[in-house]
């Protein structure tokens, strides 16, 4: 963080002048607000306010049997949805011991880390916006589509997905999202290539972001950072190869990490994440090759939805899918959490089961509301402009703040 000296004459001519920062203003990237007290354009003091889109989503999944909480999780971080829909349906897997065929694993890669990239390519992107270069994310933006297509093929949904079901998938990846995956492999990799030397080196860019908002791993550590900031910062952690899932250690992929945790640490951070993302893509498509392909959920009909077909036509599959829908099977009385590698950092769900339809108690660790908290600390004696950057590379979604 860049160090300046904040001092305030007496004098009332000179009192400091207080600045609502959102929660409507466009720099704020969501519903909330920063309420600072500035001397001329540099910040003494501030303080984050959250609460504008409340919809207590953790006290309506405890009303909610399992499989009417998915929907849910997709309010969370919008940008990367299909992320919290893996990782809620992983932990309910946990909590009913179910294991899942090495293929579904695969295709859930595949799906979480295209939802890394688009997330990156939306934090970057606006990153560009906030220091003056609109071109960039127009750019980009267009290969956020092309994922988006690939979700339409495999759920029919492209931003709130929905997508996969405890136990797998609802249904097999067709030949055509194989077709759009595999196009984008090779599309994006130059567009990325071009975005990275628009930025990498530019000395406008360098200048804004190079030094603003760096913070000590000691810091980071201390408010429980996690994700890209906390790599940023210098710390070697990423869930991902701490506490696999979803065979993640049959990968061979680097996990990036920074120096000094500024602005510009992050960026780069996570536009090496995207390129390891495509690597772990390309080689999940390979490993999906060896394994049988009419295989995407596991063998469960006690928790497992049965085919729409069979539901049309026949009475048990009827019921068997109410009860299911319903929550009328039982659950283990039992508590566990389960943490997968988000966008953002760990994104985690502690369930507390007491045997009935719905979760006795249901708690999201989310990452954007925890990396937010150091926010208003760390922006005093900024100026307001290195401030907009730094909440740019926060990449604070406000759909994560509130449950």
């Amino acid at each position: 963080m860049r160090n300046h000296p904040v001092y305030i004459d007496n004098d009332p001519q000179t009192e400091p002048s207080t600045l609502n920062l959102g929660p409507t203003h466009p720099a704020t990237h969501g519903v909330f607000q920063n309420v600072l007290q500035l001397d001329g354009e540099r910040i003494i003091s501030g303080v984050s306010t959250i609460g504008y889109i409340h919809r207590a989503f953790e006290k309506i999944a405890e009303h909610r049997p399992y499989y009417q909480i998915t929907p849910l999780t997709d309010r969370l971080n919008y940008c990367s949805s299909p992320i919290n829909n893996m990782g809620w349906h992983m932990t309910v897997e946990k909590l009913l011991g179910i294991e899942l065929p090495k293929r579904v694993d695969y295709l859930r890669v595949i799906i979480m880390e295209l939802a890394r990239i688009t997330d990156h390519i939306i934090c970057n992107g606006i990153l560009g916006v906030d220091t003056g270069a609109f071109s960039g994310f127009l750019y980009m933006m267009e290969y956020r589509e092309a994922v988006y297509e690939i979700y339409e093929e495999i759920c029919g949904s492209r931003l709130t997905t929905n997508i996969g079901r405890i136990g797998g998938f609802e249904r097999n990846f067709n030949s055509i999202a194989f077709a759009k995956l595999r196009k984008f492999l090779k599309e994006f990799p130059p567009v990325l290539k071009e975005f990275e030397a628009l930025f990498n080196r530019n000395r406008i860019f360098i200048d804004r972001t190079r030094d603003v908002a760096a913070v000590t791993v000691e810091n980071a550590l201390n408010y429980s950072w996690s994700g890209p900031i906390l790599r940023a910062a210098g710390v070697d952690y990423d869930v991902r190869v701490m506490n696999p899932y979803s065979s993640y250690e049959d990968f061979d992929f680097e996990v990036p990490v920074g120096t000094n945790g500024d602005v510009y640490n992050r960026f780069l951070v996570r536009n090496e994440e995207m390129w390891q993302s495509m690597r772990i893509i390309e080689q999940a498509l390979e490993k999906i090759e060896k394994e049988p392909s009419d295989i995407f959920h596991a063998d469960v009909p006690d928790f497992y939805l049965p085919p729409k077909e069979d539901v049309y036509n026949n009475m048990e599959a009827l019921i068997y899918h109410f009860k299911i829908v319903m929550g009328e099977i039982p659950a283990p009385k039992t508590e566990v959490y389960h943490s997968v590698e988000g966008a953002n950092g760990e994104l985690g769900f502690y369930l507390v089961s007491d045997g009935g339809r719905s979760p006795y108690r249901l708690h999201f660790r989310r990452p954007s509301f925890i990396n937010y908290q150091m926010y208003a600390p760390m922006s005093r004696g900024m100026l307001l402009s290195d401030a907009i950057i730094n909440m740019s590379s926060l990449n604070v979604i406000a759909g994560e703040l509130d449950a």
